[in-house]
């Protein structure tokens, strides 16, 4: 009976002694996810809140840093940090922050929204052999504009679709991995490559079922929180074959449709997916405003 090939695990969190904890109980980590959320919820952000305190943009930027860093001296791979951005924030601002965060450690990625100025920073970004995270990722004309963008980087970079919010709306979101697994492969077939040079990473990922649906579709990476790993040790790190199926839980397929590889500046990226992509980027959003005086 085939074995699915185990993708990179990374922990997605915010807190150092979370990954602590996930590379202890595992015996290894791959890398790490962060964002807005995340840094929402560590410890010691959260005793901010706590007091009815804020930070001020420096203070808060300064502690995101020292979270990166402490993360980084516990794992050799990826750590992700996200930055700021709404639709209006300009390519030469979204730069700024990328180039700041990347000097926070030597394998710094740095998360971009899949919205059109971000996408065009990530895009210059990486002329400057940056590496980059592709986040907030619903529909196949994202992973299109981010195979356009950057499939020629330095670094093999990130894509995440999210899987949970398709869930929340009724959907299998697991079928987003299948699709840009399915359409990458089609990108790098027709360029005679032996593998797509941009890497799927599974994120939104609430369940083993989210993690072995990642696994058998073809991940190349899989962010899981804490919890999930507490679970899969419990499932003996369980990986499926090829006989495994993804249940359905009578929700509904997200229907594969061919993309042609264009320029990224060809595609329409201004809002997709049923306001998925503008509720996801209001919730990070609030998440950093809510920490900011």
């Amino acid at each position: 009976m085939t074995k699915i090939t185990r993708p990179q695990i990374f922990l997605d969190s915010g807190n150092p002694e979370e990954t602590k904890k996930a590379k202890s109980l595992l015996g290894f980590l791959d890398g790490q996810t962060t964002n807005p959320s995340l840094v929402a919820k560590n410890p010691e952000v959260a005793h901010y809140l706590k007091k009815g305190k804020k930070l001020t943009e420096k203070e808060l930027l300064d502690l995101y840093k020292q979270l990166i860093q402490s993360i980084s001296t516990l794992i050799p791979g990826p750590v992700s940090a996200e930055v700021y951005a709404d639709w209006d924030t300009p390519v030469e601002r979204l730069l700024e922050q990328a180039q700041m965060m990347s000097e926070w450690g030597r394998n710094v990625y740095i998360k971009f929204p899949v919205i059109p100025n971000a996408l065009n920073a990530a895009n210059q970004f990486i002329e400057k052999n940056g590496k980059v995270n592709m986040t907030l990722v619903f529909d196949l004309t994202q992973s299109s504009a981010v195979y356009a963008a950057t499939s020629k980087a330095t670094y093999a970079p990130f894509i995440s679709p999210f899987v949970g919010r398709w869930d929340d709306r009724g959907y299998i979101g697991l079928d987003l991995i299948k699709n840009i697994a399915r359409q990458y492969k089609n990108y790098f077939k027709k360029a005679r490559l032996k593998e797509s040079p941009v890497k799927i990473l599974s994120a939104s990922i609430r369940s083993l079922d989210h993690l072995y649906g990642s696994m058998f579709y073809g991940a190349d990476i899989v962010t899981i929180p804490v919890s999930i790993v507490e679970e899969w040790i419990g499932d003996e790190m369980w990986i499926p074959d090829t006989t495994y199926r993804v249940p359905t839980n009578a929700r509904k397929s997200l229907i594969y449709t061919e993309i042609p590889l264009k320029k990224r500046e060809e595609y329409d990226i201004s809002d997709v997916s049923g306001s998925l992509l503008s509720e996801g980027l209001a919730k990070f959003l609030a998440d950093w405003n809510k920490l900011i005086q």
